[in-house]
């Protein structure tokens, strides 16, 4: 389906694809890169934290242009566009991450933990099958991560913990998924299932939920307000794995900053 395409578009939402608040160039580029995806028929691939729903509306609010394909709940859905442009989840990643936590379900997960001083479970839109979500006080948020992380290492849970900020609010959160699922890894299991090469897709982003996916064997954009720290590991780690020309550091910021990386690796040409 995608073998004779020379490029496929994959970028994280807040920070990269959606416009910085009050900033005019970036609603700008966001009109030209709708443009040329569409003139240059290029996929594009959602690749966000957020759950589909929440991913629609921000679709709608900010008019960014159309995915095929939307990677969301922190990796654990890939979700299809259908002919009437509705996104299901693809069943085939649903099955394979039953595989990973058939013995050791979400529910029985969800028991574990539910002991861990600060947990506050988030709402359940914002939950899912292969997805336990939890707020946390970031007073307290270190401890609660030595607490999971130990006791999944120990007991051999087939879970893994994710723990982050959320930039908007300070909130501490904290996500266990399905054993090395992630952004990443979802998106390298698309990419495998569908025989794409990854050296065809080029993947933005901004934070460093996205550190996994830039050095994954895609062509990665770093727009410019990616933390100076995330832009010198990747590129200490693409020099250690060899990946020469695998990282664009672009001068501009979010959605200006993708228009410009994929201009940089040739998805398509320069306006005239």
């Amino acid at each position: 389906m995608y073998e004779e395409l020379p490029a496929i578009l994959a970028t994280d939402l807040d920070g990269t694809l959606i416009p910085l608040e009050n900033d005019q160039d970036n609603v700008r580029d966001l009109q030209m890169l709708r443009r040329r995806l569409q003139e240059h028929r290029v996929p594009l691939v959602y690749v966000t934290g957020r759950h589909l729903e929440s991913v629609l509306e921000k679709k709608r609010e900010h008019e960014l242009p159309h995915p095929e394909w939307i990677v969301c709940d922190v990796g654990t859905t890939i979700c299809e566009r259908h002919d009437n442009d509705e996104f299901k989840p693809l069943p085939a990643y649903m099955d394979y991450q039953d595989t990973i936590v058939r013995d050791y379900p979400r529910d029985r997960l969800q028991s574990e933990f539910q002991s861990v001083t600060g947990l506050v479970l988030q709402e359940e839109v914002k939950q899912g099958p292969f997805k336990l979500s939890y707020y946390v006080d970031q007073n307290v948020m270190a401890a609660a991560e030595q607490v999971i992380s130990e006791r999944l290492q120990s007991d051999a849970i087939p879970w893994t913990m994710i723990a982050s900020i959320d930039p908007f609010n300070g909130d501490g959160l904290i996500d266990l998924l399905p054993k090395d699922v992630s952004k990443a890894h979802a998106l390298q299991w698309w990419a495998d299932q569908f025989g794409i090469d990854l050296s065809k897709v080029v993947f933005a982003g901004d934070s460093g939920n996205d550190y996994a996916a830039f050095i994954s064997g895609f062509r990665a954009i770093l727009v410019n307000n990616t933390d100076a720290r995330i832009v010198q590991q990747v590129r200490e780690e693409h020099q250690r794995r060899g990946l020469e020309n695998h990282a664009y550091h672009a001068n501009a910021r979010a959605t200006s900053g993708v228009l410009e990386g994929c201009h940089a690796y040739g998805v398509f040409p320069p306006a005239e």
